[in-house]
């Protein structure tokens, strides 16, 4: 895979992961907390978007583990939620982990490596594609959790054109 295109993936990539970043920042804690339904609160869809950010872009899924402190609780088909909450900075740390292994990915990326077929469960997808759907997934939640901001609060994280970090900076 050429440079430019590995700079296109990552401005739109890291663009992802800075709009979950801005949520982070921006969510105040009257919502971040609401104790209304531990469901919707904004801390636990920050932790599961960057648990499953991590672990789609992990080499190897049967041995995946988060980092310290965070648990494998989103593999549990009961749906547990982590007791107690992850805080701001826990998750700003795993936020930037998740960064630098999505550039570290990108940069990596090899036409050979992007033809790979991973297998999840009966389903099968390439390693481009999983990119790609990963990309969604954060932009997915970012959106839900913008969404939940707007609803209580009337405010809500700015949209991010491009990455803020280049793919080598």
């Amino acid at each position: 895979m050429d440079q430019e295109t590995k700079k296109i993936i990552w401005s739109q990539f890291g663009a992802a992961i800075d709009t979950l970043e801005q949520v982070i920042k921006t969510c105040p804690d009257e919502v971040w907390f609401d104790a209304s339904d531990k469901r919707q609160q904004i801390w636990y869809w920050v932790s599961h978007t960057l648990f499953w950010l991590d672990y789609y872009l992990s080499e190897d899924h049967e041995n995946f583990r988060p980092p310290e402190p965070f648990g494998m609780e989103e593999m549990d088909p009961a749906g547990v939620v982590p007791d107690p909450p992850y805080s701001r900075e826990q998750l700003q740390v795993y936020l930037e982990h998740c960064r630098e292994k999505a550039r570290r990915t990108i940069r990596e990326m090899t036409p050979e490596r992007a033809h790979m077929v991973k297998q999840f469960g009966k389903r099968s997808i390439t390693h481009a594609e999983l990119m790609l759907y990963n990309l969604r997934h954060v932009q997915h939640h970012s959106a839900q959790m913008n969404t939940l901001m707007r609803q209580r609060i009337d405010k809500a994280a700015g949209w991010v054109f491009q990455a803020g970090v280049g793919l080598e900076d």
